[in-house]
Protein backbone atom coordinates (compact mmCIF):
# COMPACT_ATOMS: atom_id res chain seq x y z
CA UNK A 1 0.00 0.00 0.00
CA UNK A 2 1.54 3.60 -1.21
CA UNK A 3 2.27 5.42 2.07
CA UNK A 4 0.59 8.63 2.27
CA UNK A 5 2.29 12.10 2.24
CA UNK A 6 1.21 15.40 3.25
CA UNK A 7 1.76 17.24 -0.03
CA UNK A 8 2.17 20.89 1.98
CA UNK A 9 2.48 20.93 5.77
CA UNK A 10 2.23 23.85 8.35
CA UNK A 11 2.39 26.35 5.12
CA UNK A 12 1.86 30.10 6.52
CA UNK A 13 1.19 32.25 3.63
CA UNK A 14 0.11 36.07 4.04
CA UNK A 15 -0.68 37.63 -0.01
CA UNK A 16 -1.47 41.17 0.82
CA UNK A 17 -3.50 42.88 -1.70
CA UNK A 18 -1.63 44.90 -4.89
CA UNK A 19 1.46 42.38 -4.69
CA UNK A 20 3.24 40.39 -6.66
CA UNK A 21 3.91 36.92 -4.80
CA UNK A 22 6.17 34.59 -6.48
CA UNK A 23 6.23 30.69 -5.12
CA UNK A 24 9.10 29.16 -6.04
CA UNK A 25 10.75 25.53 -5.47
CA UNK A 26 11.71 22.22 -7.36
CA UNK A 27 9.77 19.29 -8.58
CA UNK A 28 7.25 17.80 -6.05
CA UNK A 29 7.64 20.96 -3.39
CA UNK A 30 3.71 21.88 -3.45
CA UNK A 31 3.59 24.65 -5.24
CA UNK A 32 0.67 23.55 -7.65
CA UNK A 33 -1.17 21.78 -4.46
CA UNK A 34 -0.78 25.00 -2.91
CA UNK A 35 -2.34 27.01 -5.97
CA UNK A 36 -5.23 24.54 -5.59
CA UNK A 37 -6.19 24.96 -2.42
CA UNK A 38 -6.64 27.92 -3.00
CA UNK A 39 -8.99 27.80 -5.65
CA UNK A 40 -11.03 25.29 -3.80
CA UNK A 41 -10.35 22.60 -5.97
CA UNK A 42 -8.30 20.37 -3.15
CA UNK A 43 -9.66 20.46 0.07
CA UNK A 44 -7.26 21.07 3.20
CA UNK A 45 -7.12 18.42 6.16
CA UNK A 46 -6.55 20.77 9.13
CA UNK A 47 -5.84 25.18 9.53
CA UNK A 48 -7.08 27.66 8.00
CA UNK A 49 -7.83 29.17 4.07
CA UNK A 50 -9.27 32.21 3.14
CA UNK A 51 -9.21 33.98 0.22
CA UNK A 52 -10.47 37.63 -0.05
CA UNK A 53 -12.11 36.61 3.70
CA UNK A 54 -14.24 33.98 2.66
CA UNK A 55 -13.71 30.16 2.06
CA UNK A 56 -11.66 29.16 -1.30
CA UNK A 57 -15.35 27.51 -2.33
CA UNK A 58 -17.04 30.39 -2.10
CA UNK A 59 -18.28 31.34 -5.77
CA UNK A 60 -18.29 35.36 -5.15
CA UNK A 61 -14.57 35.17 -4.26
CA UNK A 62 -14.29 32.93 -7.54
CA UNK A 63 -15.78 35.49 -9.74
CA UNK A 64 -12.57 37.79 -8.78
CA UNK A 65 -10.28 35.44 -9.29
CA UNK A 66 -8.25 34.39 -12.97
CA UNK A 67 -6.45 31.68 -13.01
CA UNK A 68 -4.26 30.43 -15.71
CA UNK A 69 -3.11 26.64 -14.83
CA UNK A 70 0.09 25.06 -15.98
CA UNK A 71 -1.11 22.75 -18.56
CA UNK A 72 -4.21 24.98 -20.97
CA UNK A 73 -7.15 22.12 -21.19
CA UNK A 74 -9.04 24.30 -23.97
CA UNK A 75 -11.99 22.92 -25.97
CA UNK A 76 -9.62 21.99 -29.03
CA UNK A 77 -12.79 22.35 -31.58
CA UNK A 78 -13.38 25.75 -30.38
CA UNK A 79 -11.26 29.08 -32.05
CA UNK A 80 -10.11 31.95 -30.11
CA UNK A 81 -12.72 34.42 -30.15
CA UNK A 82 -15.07 31.39 -29.59
CA UNK A 83 -13.16 30.81 -26.26
CA UNK A 84 -12.93 33.90 -24.72
CA UNK A 85 -16.91 34.30 -25.30
CA UNK A 86 -17.24 31.24 -23.18
CA UNK A 87 -15.65 32.20 -20.46
CA UNK A 88 -16.93 36.09 -20.86
CA UNK A 89 -20.19 34.24 -20.21
CA UNK A 90 -19.38 32.28 -17.51
CA UNK A 91 -18.75 35.67 -15.75
CA UNK A 92 -21.97 36.93 -17.41
CA UNK A 93 -20.37 39.74 -18.90
CA UNK A 94 -22.61 41.68 -21.02
CA UNK A 95 -21.98 40.85 -24.63
CA UNK A 96 -21.27 44.65 -25.83
CA UNK A 97 -18.41 43.94 -22.81
CA UNK A 98 -17.60 40.68 -24.20
CA UNK A 99 -17.19 41.54 -27.60
CA UNK A 100 -15.29 44.42 -26.74
CA UNK A 101 -12.90 42.77 -24.25
CA UNK A 102 -12.31 40.08 -26.90
CA UNK A 103 -11.10 42.27 -29.53
CA UNK A 104 -8.46 43.83 -27.17
CA UNK A 105 -7.28 40.54 -25.48
CA UNK A 106 -6.76 38.65 -29.20
CA UNK A 107 -4.84 41.86 -30.27
CA UNK A 108 -3.06 41.96 -27.32
CA UNK A 109 -1.60 38.12 -26.96
CA UNK A 110 -1.06 38.75 -30.83
CA UNK A 111 -3.82 36.26 -31.69
CA UNK A 112 -6.14 38.18 -33.77
CA UNK A 113 -4.98 37.46 -37.18
CA UNK A 114 -5.24 33.73 -36.38
CA UNK A 115 -8.48 34.02 -34.02
CA UNK A 116 -11.25 32.12 -36.36
CA UNK A 117 -8.34 29.04 -36.48
CA UNK A 118 -9.82 26.05 -34.21
CA UNK A 119 -7.45 25.87 -30.54
CA UNK A 120 -6.61 22.63 -31.67
CA UNK A 121 -4.32 23.47 -34.52
CA UNK A 122 -2.50 26.22 -32.14
CA UNK A 123 1.01 25.46 -30.76
CA UNK A 124 1.84 24.76 -27.21
CA UNK A 125 3.00 28.64 -27.01
CA UNK A 126 -0.04 30.12 -28.99
CA UNK A 127 -2.22 27.79 -26.52
CA UNK A 128 -0.17 29.77 -23.71
CA UNK A 129 -1.32 33.00 -25.23
CA UNK A 130 -4.91 32.07 -25.52
CA UNK A 131 -5.07 30.94 -21.90
CA UNK A 132 -3.47 33.83 -20.61
CA UNK A 133 -6.40 35.89 -21.94
CA UNK A 134 -9.29 34.26 -20.75
CA UNK A 135 -7.19 34.65 -17.27
CA UNK A 136 -7.84 37.93 -17.72
CA UNK A 137 -11.30 38.13 -19.63
CA UNK A 138 -13.10 38.87 -15.85
CA UNK A 139 -10.46 41.83 -14.92
CA UNK A 140 -9.70 39.52 -11.77
CA UNK A 141 -8.78 41.53 -8.90
CA UNK A 142 -6.35 37.98 -8.04
CA UNK A 143 -4.50 36.53 -10.90
CA UNK A 144 -3.35 33.09 -10.63
CA UNK A 145 -0.18 32.11 -13.38
CA UNK A 146 0.55 28.80 -13.09
CA UNK A 147 4.44 28.68 -15.57
CA UNK A 148 2.48 31.70 -17.79
CA UNK A 149 5.95 31.54 -20.28
CA UNK A 150 6.09 27.81 -20.46
CA UNK A 151 6.65 27.35 -24.20
CA UNK A 152 6.37 30.97 -24.70
CA UNK A 153 9.43 32.57 -27.22
CA UNK A 154 11.19 35.48 -25.53
CA UNK A 155 8.63 37.70 -27.44
CA UNK A 156 5.61 36.20 -25.31
CA UNK A 157 7.95 36.03 -22.23
CA UNK A 158 8.94 39.62 -22.15
CA UNK A 159 5.14 40.51 -22.75
CA UNK A 160 3.66 38.82 -20.23
CA UNK A 161 6.54 39.92 -17.83
CA UNK A 162 5.79 43.46 -18.72
CA UNK A 163 1.91 42.69 -18.07
CA UNK A 164 2.61 41.69 -14.28
CA UNK A 165 4.24 44.77 -13.84
CA UNK A 166 1.58 47.18 -15.62
CA UNK A 167 -1.27 44.97 -13.55
CA UNK A 168 0.87 45.06 -10.23
CA UNK A 169 1.09 49.46 -10.95
CA UNK A 170 -2.90 48.97 -10.77
CA UNK A 171 -2.89 47.19 -7.31
CA UNK A 172 -3.67 43.92 -8.65
CA UNK A 173 -3.06 40.63 -6.25
CA UNK A 174 -0.66 38.21 -8.81
CA UNK A 175 0.77 34.99 -7.64
CA UNK A 176 3.50 33.68 -9.87
CA UNK A 177 4.70 30.18 -9.84
CA UNK A 178 7.27 29.48 -12.23
CA UNK A 179 10.74 27.31 -12.31
CA UNK A 180 12.10 30.32 -14.24
CA UNK A 181 13.42 32.04 -11.83
CA UNK A 182 14.76 34.82 -13.43
CA UNK A 183 11.29 35.87 -14.28
CA UNK A 184 10.41 35.49 -11.08
CA UNK A 185 13.27 37.74 -10.13
CA UNK A 186 12.18 40.57 -12.56
CA UNK A 187 8.42 40.76 -11.31
CA UNK A 188 7.91 39.27 -7.79
CA UNK A 189 8.10 41.83 -5.07
CA UNK A 190 7.71 38.77 -2.92
CA UNK A 191 9.24 35.17 -2.71
CA UNK A 192 8.40 32.00 -0.75
CA UNK A 193 10.53 29.36 -1.25
CA UNK A 194 8.96 25.96 -0.94
CA UNK A 195 10.94 22.27 -0.09
CA UNK A 196 9.03 19.13 0.78
CA UNK A 197 5.69 20.74 1.05
CA UNK A 198 7.57 23.42 3.61
CA UNK A 199 8.27 26.80 3.91
CA UNK A 200 11.93 27.13 3.77
CA UNK A 201 12.77 30.92 3.16
CA UNK A 202 10.71 33.82 2.72
CA UNK A 203 11.30 37.70 2.26
CA UNK A 204 11.43 40.71 0.25
CA UNK A 205 13.08 40.30 -3.41
CA UNK A 206 15.63 43.12 -2.32
CA UNK A 207 16.20 41.47 1.14
CA UNK A 208 16.87 38.14 -0.25
CA UNK A 209 18.91 38.13 -3.32
CA UNK A 210 21.68 41.38 -1.95
CA UNK A 211 24.53 40.13 -0.56
CA UNK A 212 27.23 42.23 1.24
CA UNK A 213 30.32 40.26 0.41
CA UNK A 214 30.56 41.72 -2.94
CA UNK A 215 30.25 45.23 -4.78
CA UNK A 216 29.42 46.09 -8.05
CA UNK A 217 30.81 49.83 -10.02
CA UNK A 218 28.97 49.93 -13.21
CA UNK A 219 30.49 53.14 -15.23
CA UNK A 220 30.27 53.93 -19.14
CA UNK A 221 33.49 52.35 -21.38
CA UNK A 222 37.09 53.07 -19.77
CA UNK A 223 40.20 52.33 -22.06
CA UNK A 224 42.08 49.31 -20.68
CA UNK A 225 44.55 51.78 -19.31
CA UNK A 226 42.33 53.88 -17.02
CA UNK A 227 40.67 50.05 -15.89
CA UNK A 228 44.12 49.03 -14.55
CA UNK A 229 44.45 52.08 -12.73
CA UNK A 230 41.43 51.72 -11.33
CA UNK A 231 42.54 47.67 -10.14
CA UNK A 232 45.59 48.61 -8.47
CA UNK A 233 44.53 51.35 -6.83
CA UNK A 234 41.06 49.35 -4.83
CA UNK A 235 44.20 46.52 -4.13
CA UNK A 236 46.91 49.24 -2.86
CA UNK A 237 44.33 51.82 -0.90
CA UNK A 238 41.28 49.53 0.09
CA UNK A 239 43.44 45.87 0.41
CA UNK A 240 40.48 44.45 -1.96
CA UNK A 241 40.85 41.79 -4.20
CA UNK A 242 39.10 43.31 -7.39
CA UNK A 243 37.79 39.83 -9.03
CA UNK A 244 36.75 40.99 -12.45
CA UNK A 245 36.62 43.66 -14.70
CA UNK A 246 35.22 43.15 -17.81
CA UNK A 247 33.15 44.93 -20.95
CA UNK A 248 29.14 44.55 -20.32
CA UNK A 249 27.37 42.26 -22.51
CA UNK A 250 23.78 42.62 -23.25
CA UNK A 251 21.32 39.77 -22.60
CA UNK A 252 20.64 37.01 -24.83
CA UNK A 253 16.89 38.09 -24.12
CA UNK A 254 17.36 41.70 -25.34
CA UNK A 255 19.66 40.31 -28.39
CA UNK A 256 16.67 38.33 -29.71
CA UNK A 257 14.26 41.06 -29.44
CA UNK A 258 16.15 43.38 -30.86
CA UNK A 259 16.41 41.09 -33.99
CA UNK A 260 12.99 40.44 -34.07
CA UNK A 261 11.88 44.74 -34.35
CA UNK A 262 14.30 44.69 -37.00
CA UNK A 263 12.87 41.83 -39.08
CA UNK A 264 8.82 43.46 -38.42
CA UNK A 265 10.66 46.76 -39.28
CA UNK A 266 10.66 44.99 -42.62
CA UNK A 267 7.60 43.68 -42.57
CA UNK A 268 8.61 40.17 -42.63
CA UNK A 269 5.62 37.58 -43.05
CA UNK A 270 5.27 35.24 -40.25
CA UNK A 271 2.22 32.60 -40.24
CA UNK A 272 2.41 32.23 -36.62
CA UNK A 273 1.19 34.14 -33.71
CA UNK A 274 2.37 38.09 -33.84
CA UNK A 275 4.05 40.14 -30.99
CA UNK A 276 1.42 41.17 -29.14
CA UNK A 277 -0.22 44.96 -28.82
CA UNK A 278 -0.27 47.00 -25.83
CA UNK A 279 -1.98 45.92 -22.91
CA UNK A 280 -6.36 45.49 -23.09
CA UNK A 281 -7.62 49.15 -22.52
CA UNK A 282 -9.66 47.72 -19.79
CA UNK A 283 -6.96 46.17 -18.07
CA UNK A 284 -4.94 49.34 -18.15
CA UNK A 285 -8.02 51.53 -16.84
CA UNK A 286 -10.13 49.33 -14.66
CA UNK A 287 -13.20 47.71 -16.11
CA UNK A 288 -15.07 49.28 -19.03
CA UNK A 289 -18.41 50.93 -18.79
CA UNK A 290 -20.21 48.46 -21.13
CA UNK A 291 -19.51 45.42 -18.60
CA UNK A 292 -21.23 47.56 -15.71
CA UNK A 293 -24.09 49.18 -17.30
CA UNK A 294 -24.93 46.98 -20.79
CA UNK A 295 -26.64 44.42 -18.65
CA UNK A 296 -28.54 46.56 -16.58
CA UNK A 297 -29.36 48.92 -19.74
CA UNK A 298 -30.43 46.11 -21.99
CA UNK A 299 -32.82 44.85 -18.79
CA UNK A 300 -34.16 48.36 -18.14
CA UNK A 301 -35.10 48.64 -22.15
CA UNK A 302 -36.63 45.26 -22.48
CA UNK A 303 -38.67 46.10 -19.15
CA UNK A 304 -39.69 49.44 -20.95
CA UNK A 305 -40.96 47.29 -23.72
CA UNK A 306 -42.87 44.75 -21.93
CA UNK A 307 -44.75 47.85 -20.27
CA UNK A 308 -45.52 48.63 -23.78
CA UNK A 309 -46.65 45.66 -24.72
CA UNK A 310 -48.87 44.70 -21.01
CA UNK A 311 -52.57 45.07 -21.63
CA UNK A 312 -53.09 46.59 -18.88
CA UNK A 313 -50.97 50.28 -19.77
CA UNK A 314 -53.27 53.04 -20.44
CA UNK A 315 -53.61 54.81 -23.85
CA UNK A 316 -51.93 58.23 -22.15
CA UNK A 317 -49.00 55.58 -20.59
CA UNK A 318 -48.59 54.66 -24.55
CA UNK A 319 -48.42 58.59 -25.89
CA UNK A 320 -45.43 58.65 -23.84
CA UNK A 321 -43.44 56.25 -26.03
CA UNK A 322 -43.68 59.01 -29.37
CA UNK A 323 -41.91 57.69 -32.42
CA UNK A 324 -39.02 59.57 -32.03
CA UNK A 325 -38.50 58.13 -28.58
CA UNK A 326 -39.44 54.47 -30.01
CA UNK A 327 -36.41 54.98 -32.60
CA UNK A 328 -33.99 55.54 -29.86
CA UNK A 329 -34.96 52.51 -27.50
CA UNK A 330 -34.69 50.15 -30.80
CA UNK A 331 -31.32 51.12 -31.27
CA UNK A 332 -30.42 51.28 -27.43
CA UNK A 333 -31.79 47.76 -27.39
CA UNK A 334 -30.52 46.61 -30.24
CA UNK A 335 -26.73 47.74 -29.10
CA UNK A 336 -27.06 45.70 -25.50
CA UNK A 337 -28.27 42.37 -27.47
CA UNK A 338 -26.52 42.63 -30.34
CA UNK A 339 -29.51 42.94 -33.15
CA UNK A 340 -29.41 44.42 -36.34
CA UNK A 341 -31.02 48.16 -35.19
CA UNK A 342 -32.62 48.80 -38.58
CA UNK A 343 -35.20 46.13 -37.63
CA UNK A 344 -35.93 47.04 -34.23
CA UNK A 345 -36.32 50.66 -35.37
CA UNK A 346 -38.23 49.88 -38.14
CA UNK A 347 -40.63 47.14 -36.18
CA UNK A 348 -40.95 50.42 -32.92
CA UNK A 349 -42.31 53.42 -35.89
CA UNK A 350 -44.52 50.60 -37.51
CA UNK A 351 -45.94 50.00 -34.26
CA UNK A 352 -46.65 53.17 -32.83
CA UNK A 353 -47.59 54.90 -36.21
CA UNK A 354 -50.22 51.98 -36.14
CA UNK A 355 -51.15 52.95 -32.68
CA UNK A 356 -52.07 56.64 -32.98
CA UNK A 357 -52.94 55.70 -36.97
CA UNK A 358 -56.20 53.88 -35.11
CA UNK A 359 -57.39 57.00 -32.96
CA UNK A 360 -57.21 59.52 -35.95
CA UNK A 361 -58.83 57.35 -38.45
CA UNK A 362 -62.79 55.94 -37.50
CA UNK A 363 -64.34 54.59 -40.32
CA UNK A 364 -64.76 51.22 -40.36
CA UNK A 365 -64.36 50.28 -43.83
CA UNK A 366 -61.40 52.13 -43.83
CA UNK A 367 -60.33 50.40 -40.70
CA UNK A 368 -60.83 46.78 -41.97
CA UNK A 369 -58.44 47.17 -45.19
CA UNK A 370 -55.87 49.51 -43.23
CA UNK A 371 -55.74 46.34 -40.70
CA UNK A 372 -55.18 43.78 -43.18
CA UNK A 373 -52.29 46.03 -44.83
CA UNK A 374 -50.61 46.89 -41.12
CA UNK A 375 -50.89 42.97 -40.16
CA UNK A 376 -48.88 42.12 -42.83
CA UNK A 377 -46.73 44.49 -42.50
CA UNK A 378 -46.30 43.85 -38.70
CA UNK A 379 -46.00 40.05 -39.74
CA UNK A 380 -42.92 41.05 -41.92
CA UNK A 381 -41.11 42.84 -39.29
CA UNK A 382 -41.72 40.21 -36.80
CA UNK A 383 -40.63 37.57 -38.77
CA UNK A 384 -38.01 39.62 -40.22
CA UNK A 385 -36.82 40.14 -36.16
CA UNK A 386 -38.21 36.95 -34.49
CA UNK A 387 -35.53 35.31 -37.43
CA UNK A 388 -32.70 37.61 -35.72
CA UNK A 389 -33.43 37.34 -32.88
CA UNK A 390 -33.03 33.67 -32.87
CA UNK A 391 -29.77 33.36 -33.96
CA UNK A 392 -28.54 36.63 -31.19
CA UNK A 393 -28.98 36.46 -27.54
CA UNK A 394 -32.45 38.18 -27.61
CA UNK A 395 -35.89 36.65 -24.84
CA UNK A 396 -37.89 36.01 -28.21
CA UNK A 397 -40.65 35.57 -25.52
CA UNK A 398 -40.16 39.70 -24.53
CA UNK A 399 -40.35 40.60 -28.49
CA UNK A 400 -43.00 38.28 -29.24
CA UNK A 401 -45.37 39.57 -26.81
CA UNK A 402 -44.61 43.33 -28.11
CA UNK A 403 -45.01 42.46 -31.17
CA UNK A 404 -48.68 40.62 -30.36
CA UNK A 405 -49.57 43.92 -28.36
CA UNK A 406 -49.47 46.32 -31.54
CA UNK A 407 -50.90 43.70 -33.91
CA UNK A 408 -54.54 44.69 -33.71
CA UNK A 409 -55.24 48.43 -35.16
CA UNK A 410 -58.56 48.39 -33.43
CA UNK A 411 -56.83 48.22 -30.08
CA UNK A 412 -53.20 48.79 -29.44
CA UNK A 413 -54.00 46.36 -25.93
CA UNK A 414 -55.48 43.67 -28.00
CA UNK A 415 -53.71 40.32 -29.74
CA UNK A 416 -53.75 40.21 -33.07
CA UNK A 417 -56.77 37.37 -34.11
CA UNK A 418 -55.23 34.26 -35.46
CA UNK A 419 -55.93 33.10 -39.04
CA UNK A 420 -56.98 30.59 -40.60
CA UNK A 421 -54.29 28.05 -43.00
CA UNK A 422 -56.53 29.25 -45.97
CA UNK A 423 -55.97 33.14 -44.87
CA UNK A 424 -59.60 33.86 -44.20
CA UNK A 425 -59.97 35.39 -40.43
CA UNK A 426 -61.85 32.61 -38.00
CA UNK A 427 -63.12 35.19 -35.98
CA UNK A 428 -65.10 37.72 -38.62
CA UNK A 429 -68.51 36.95 -36.47
CA UNK A 430 -68.92 37.89 -32.69
CA UNK A 431 -67.92 34.81 -30.43
CA UNK A 432 -70.87 34.56 -27.83
CA UNK A 433 -68.94 32.93 -25.52
CA UNK A 434 -67.25 35.27 -23.25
Amino acid sequence: MRRKVAAVNQLNLDIKQGEVFGLIGPNGSGKSTTIKLILGLLHKSGGRLAVFGKPPENVVAKKRIGYLPEESYLYPFLNARETLDFYGRLFSLARPSRMKRIDELLEMVGLDAVQFRPIGEYSKGMQRRIGLAQALINDPDFLILDEPTSGLDPIGIRQVKDLILHLGTRGKTILLSSHLLADVEDVCDYMVVLYGGRKQQEGARGDLLTTHDRTVIETEALDPARVEQIRKYIEETEHRQVLSIAPARQSLESLFLEIVDRAQSKKLETFGAKSGGQTAAFLRSGADDLSSTGEVEGEALLEELTKIADPKTTRSELADFDEPSAESHASRLAESVGVDSSVLESLAVDSFSLSSDDEADQSDSADDAREKDESSQVAESSADLLGKSQKSEVDTSVLESLLDAYGDSDDPHKKHQDHAPNGSDTNSEPNPDP
